[in-house]
C-alpha cells in the first residue's frame, strides 16, 4: 500500500462528495443548466480519479513499479482539470473574471491521459 496516494484518492473522493451536494443542493438555484452540467463533470471526473487512485494506492506492491510519476501527472491533471471547471462554472456567480482558465482545462484533461498511458506502458512492460 502506498499511504500517500491512497489519503490523496480519499481527499479528491472527500471533496468531490461535498462539492457535489454543494452543487445539488447551493448551486442549483443560481447556476444555469449548463453551468451546474459543467460544474458536475469536475465533481465526476475528481470522483472516479479519486477512486481509481484510492484502488492504486491500495494496490501498489501487486503492480511492481514505481508510482510517483503516474501519481502526480494524474493528481495535477485532476486540479487543473476539475478546479478549471469549477471556476468558470462559477465564473458568473461570483462576478469574477476565470475566463483565463479555458485553457487549462484541456491541459489539465491531456495531463491526465498522459498519466493513465504512463501507467498502462508500465504495466504492460511490468514482469509481475
Amino acid at each position: 500500500m502506498n499511504k500517500k496516494i491512497v489519503v490523496t484518492g480519499a481527499i479528491l473522493i472527500l471533496i468531490s462528495i461535498v462539492l457535489g451536494a454543494f452543487g445539488a443542493h447551493a448551486l442549483k438555484e443560481v447556476l444555469l443548466p449548463a453551468e451546474l452540467a459543467s460544474f458536475e463533470t469536475g465533481v465526476r471526473y475528481q470522483m472516479y480519479h479519486g477512486l481509481a487512485l484510492l484502488a492504486i494506492g491500495l494496490n501498489t506492491n501487486a503492480i511492481g513499479f514505481p508510482l510517483k510519476w503516474v501519481f502526480n501527472i494524474i493528481l495535477v491533471g485532476v486540479i487543473l482539470f476539475s478546479g478549471s471547471i469549477y471556476g468558470l462554472s462559477l465564473d458568473a456567480l461570483m462576478q469574477l473574471k476565470f475566463s483565463f482558465l479555458g485553457p487549462i482545462t484541456p491541459l489539465g484533461g491531456l495531463l491526465m491521459i498522459i498519466g493513465w498511458t504512463i501507467l498502462i506502458v508500465q504495466l504492460i512492460r511490468s514482469k509481475k
